[in-house]
């Protein structure tokens, strides 16, 4: 993960302290289309050589400052693609596409009035996957129609045209409401940023998936049995029910409430192994006391057979009173596709053994499904959880500072 030091002396040294490869775009041009909505000008202005870190025009200006970084992953969402290109282009601070002149990458407006502006760049993705973009939070549009975002578009060394994916938009925006979040596409994975802050500047992180959710895409997962959101995507909010642990008797969303660092909802559908629930939970609650605050453990079970509420609670409470839990939620739904609770939101197959989730700031790190309990799958997860922390991970929110 790129590492941040000094704002100070960022501009003097960002050359020498980020990896680049130096490549040359062959497409640079100052040529621009009369209609964006049939050409996107990805490659206007652009200059001959584009780092794995860049610094917007607008970074010197009055806002406050964002730094935007993470890894772009091939379509596994785990191994990094270097060289991949990513343009960028977002509002000024009053939310609109300003001109300027005097910039370098200032582009005019084209026949049809339509222009990216100035505050705009690219950037190339490291030998590990990784990208910064340090510039200001921009502002909504006039209108107030949407909320304040970022354009980010990709291309991949491979392929011909470039595409867009989700804009990078802002957790504590208001106008991000839930129906808004609700309707967006996941295209590269979530676009939702939460900051952290150091040293007066916010740092909010996103991993890119290459392909994810982008139609026609050539290179699709490999994965034959479906359940759960994929790696890249957010966590939809959900309220089971707690029959044992923290939140025992309410009706509480895991990842609203304990969502900020780790997480891992292990869902349990028609089909239960006990024995196997059993080696499970116990190895996870060992896993939660030697992270302590920084990992958050819930079993979801969904079976629909012969549910009735008071049985499901004294299972669930039985379950964890033979095990001794001390730090795992047991909860349960109706079903995976219960409406009321909003579980039916991330796509669990009720008709696997089990669907684990492993998510970070509320977004899937990790998925597994039919996930057997051995000494090999235990150290796979603990390895995930160790390879996705970095200097920001203990962070608080903003609000919390």
């Amino acid at each position: 993960m790129v590492r941040i030091f000094n704002i100070g002396f960022l501009l003097l040294t960002c050359l020498s302290l980020f990896n680049c490869n130096g490549q040359t775009p062959q497409k640079s041009t100052n040529t621009l289309s009369n209609d964006f909505n049939k050409s996107m000008p990805f490659y206007y202005g652009m200059p001959r050589k584009v780092f794995a870190i860049d610094t917007s025009p607008a970074y010197k200006q009055k806002g406050q400052k964002i730094m935007l970084t993470g890894t772009v992953y091939q379509r596994d969402g785990k191994t990094p693609a270097p060289n991949v290109l990513l343009y960028y282009y977002q509002t000024n601070t009053n939310g609109v596409y300003g001109t300027k002149e005097s910039e370098e990458r200032n582009m005019p407006k084209n026949k049809l009035g339509q222009t990216h502006g100035y505050i705009r760049g690219w950037v190339q993705t490291d030998e590990q996957g990784a990208y910064s973009i340090y510039t200001i939070q921009p502002g909504s549009y006039p209108s107030r129609d949407e909320a304040a975002h970022i354009h980010i578009t990709v291309q991949e060394e491979n392929m011909k045209e470039p595409y867009y994916i989700d804009n990078f938009v802002f957790d504590d925006d208001p106008l991000l409401t839930s129906q808004r979040r609700k309707k967006m596409e996941n295209r590269g994975g979530s676009g939702v940023i939460r900051f952290v802050q150091k040293e007066g500047l916010w740092i909010g992180e996103r991993n890119i998936i290459l392909g994810l959710n982008i139609p026609k895409y050539p290179i699709q997962s490999t994965n034959t049995v479906s359940s759960g959101k994929k790696i890249g995507e957010a966590i939809s909010s959900f309220t089971p029910f707690h029959a044992y642990g923290a939140d025992k008797g309410t009706k509480t969303c895991p990842v609203c409430k304990y969502g900020w660092y780790h997480g891992i909802l292990y869902f349990v559908g028609n089909k239960p192994n006990w024995q196997e629930i059993k080696d499970w939970l116990t190895f996870l609650d060992s896993e939660s006391q030697q992270r302590e605050n920084y990992l958050k453990v819930y079993f979801i079970y969904g079976n629909e057979s012969n549910y009735r509420k008071e049985n499901r609670i004294q299972e669930l409470e039985k379950l964890g009173t033979n095990l001794r839990l001390k730090q795992v939620a047991l909860t349960f739904v109706p079903s995976f596709e219960d409406k009321a609770s909003e579980v039916y939101l991330n796509s669990i197959n009720p008709q696997v053994e089990n669907t684990f989730l492993i998510y970070k700031r509320s977004t899937v790190i990790d998925k597994h499904i039919n996930l057997k309990p051995n000494q090999e799958n235990f150290k796979m997860i603990t390895d995930r959880l160790d390879e996705t922390t970095n200097e920001y991970f203990k962070l608080l929110r903003l609000k919390e500072e």
